[in-house]
C-alpha cells in the first residue's frame, strides 16, 4: 500500500468550504426545516445492476439501524462516476453538499481535502471500532497528515480479465489460465483473429481503456516501477514506458471499433454473446454477471496477463462533507458502511470484498472468496483510473489523452501527456 500521496494533490477548482468545529457540520443539517433534517442524502454513481443491488443492501441495514433518519438516493449514472463527479463538483462549488458522497479512497480524496470540502472522521473510527476492524495497511493508505477522511465500504480488484471459454476454444486456447505475459496475450489474440473473431478484446470509452493501459504498464514495469510512476519516482518519459505503451497500442488494436460509443456493460455483453473473447474490467463484473443471471460456466476470469502476482486495488468510500446536510444521519450512514453487517450486505451483491479483517470468507460467493485470499497474499498496487493513485485533476488529463489516443494511436503524444499528468507539483 502507498502513503504520502497528499503532497501531490491538485485543486478541483471548486470553491473551498469553511470547516467548523469537531466534524465541522452544522447541527441543523443545513436547513431550518426539522422534517428535512431527517433526510440523509447519499450521493453515489451506483444507479444500475450489481452496483445498485449493493447500494440497496446498505440501505436495508441503514433502515434498520438508523430508524430516526430517511435515506434519500441521489445517485447519478455514469461509469466510474464520470458524470457524478462533475455534478458533485458543481454542488460543492455552490455550497450545496449532500449528507455524504461516494469517492474513491486514496489520492482522489486529496482534491476534496485540499479544498476543505470534507471533514476529519478519525474520531468516528475510534467510536465505531473501525481502527481495529480495518487492516493497518488500509488505514495507513487512508491517513493524510494524521487524519482520516472517509470510511471504505469495500475493496475492488481492477486487474481482472473476463473471458468466454467457448470463444477461446475456437482458437484452441486454454481458458483455465491467463497468458503468461502481454506478448503471450497478443499472440493469443492473433490466433483468435485468425479463427474469425473480429474483435478479440472488448472495451469501452474512457476509464475502461485507461484500465487496459494500466494493466499493460503494470505487467511491463513491475509493481515497484508502476507504483513509482504515479508518485513521480519512475520516469514517465523513459524508454521502458515507451515500450509498454507500444504494447498497449497493439493490444488496443484488437478491440471493437465502437469502443468510444459504448460503456463497460456493453463491452461485457460482447463477451457474453460470443462476439469477443475478453474484456478487462474490475471485479464489479462478478456482480453484474449475477444480476444478469449469466451462468458460471459461461465465463471465466484471471488476473490480467503478466500481473498475476499483484492485486491492483481501489476502494469505494463515503465522506462527511463540510457543512453537509443532516450530519447525525450522515454519521449513522458511515457507521453502517463500516459495520460488519453493512459490508456483508453490500459486498455480497456488488462483487467486491469487505474492507474489514474480520469478514468470514464462506459468507461470500466464489469470486469474492478467491479475491479475499489474493488481497492477503499478493503485492498491492493502486489504480490511477479509480482514484487510489491519482487525483481527479491528474486522471482527467489522462482520460483526455486516452480518448485522443483511441483514434490516432500516437504513442509519443500519449506518453507526453502521461508524463505531464504525473509530474510532481
Amino acid at each position: 500500500m502507498r502513503g504520502g500521496w497528499s503532497k501531490t494533490v491538485a485543486a478541483l477548482g471548486a470553491v473551498g468550504l469553511l470547516a467548523v468545529s469537531a466534524c465541522g457540520n452544522s447541527d441543523d443539517g443545513g436547513s431550518g426545516d426539522a422534517a428535512a433534517s431527517k433526510d440523509v442524502t447519499v450521493f453515489t454513481w451506483w444507479a444500475d445492476g450489481g452496483e445498485k443491488a449493493g447500494l440497496d443492501g446498505l440501505v436495508s441495514v441503514f433502515n434498520t439501524e438508523c430508524k430516526d433518519f430517511k435515506f434519500v438516493n441521489s445517485a447519478v449514472a455514469g461509469g466510474a462516476g464520470s458524470n457524478a463527479k462533475q455534478v458533485l463538483a458543481n454542488d460543492l462549488a455552490a455550497n450545496k453538499p449532500p449528507s455524504t458522497f461516494q469517492a474513491h479512497a486514496g489520492a482522489e480524496l486529496g482534491d476534496y481535502i485540499r479544498n476543505g470540502q470534507v471533514d476529519d472522521v478519525s474520531d468516528l473510527y475510534k467510536e465505531f471500532g473501525l481502527d481495529a476492524a480495518f487492516p493497518k495497511s488500509l488505514i495507513d493508505n487512508l491517513t493524510v497528515d494524521g487524519k482520516i477522511y472517509s470510511v471504505p465500504a469495500n475493496v475492488h480488484r481492477a486487474n481482472v480479465v473476463w473471458a468466454n471459454p467457448a470463444v477461446l476454444k475456437k482458437a484452441n486456447l486454454d481458458a483455465t489460465k491467463a497468458p503468461a505475459s502481454v506478448d503471450a496475450w497478443i499472440a493469443d489474440m492473433e490466433k483468435l483473429k485468425a479463427a474469425g473473431v473480429k474483435a478479440p478484446l472488448a472495451t469501452s470509452k474512457g476509464f475502461a481503456q485507461e484500465m487496459v493501459m494500466e494493466a499493460v504498464l503494470l505487467a511491463e514495469l513491475g509493481p515497484d516501477k508502476f507504483t513509482g510512476l504515479w508518485k513521480g519516482e519512475t520516469d514517465a518519459a523513459g524508454a521502458d514506458v515507451t515500450a509498454a505503451l507500444e504494447k498497449y497500442k497493439k493490444v488496443l488494436s484488437f478491440s471493437n471499433a465502437d469502443r468510444e460509443a459504448v460503456d463497460w456493460p456493453d463491452a461485457l455483453s460482447y463477451v457474453n454473446k460470443g462476439q469477443s473473447a475478453y474484456t478487462l474490467m474490475g471485479d464489479w463484473v462478478a456482480a453484474q454477471q449475477l444480476s444478469d443471471k449469466v451462468p458460471d460456466s459461461a465465463y471465466t476470469y484471471w488476473p490480467a496477463p503478466g500481473t498475476g502476482d499483484t492485486f491492483q486495488y481501489l476502494a469505494d468510500s463515503f465522506t462527511l462533507p463540510t457543512n453537509g446536510q443532516t450530519p447525525d444521519g450522515a454519521k449513522c450512514w458511515l457507521k453502517v458502511v463500516g459495520s460488519a453487517e453493512g459490508q456483508k450486505a453490500f459486498n455480497t451483491k456488488k462483487g467486491s470484498i469487505p474492507a474489514r479483517s474480520d469478514a468470514v470468507a464462506t459468507d461470500y460467493p466464489k469470486y469474492q472468496q478467491a479475491a479475499m485470499a489474493d488481497w492477503k497474499a499478493k503485492t498491492i498496487v493502486p489504480s490511477c483510473a479509480h482514484g487510489a493513485a491519482c487525483t481527479l485533476g491528474q486522471n482527467d488529463s489522462i482520460l483526455s489523452a486516452i480518448g485522443q489516443f483511441s483514434s490516432g494511436m500516437d504513442v509519443p503524444t500519449l506518453q507526453k501527456a502521461l508524463a505531464a499528468a504525473v509530474k510532481p507539483a
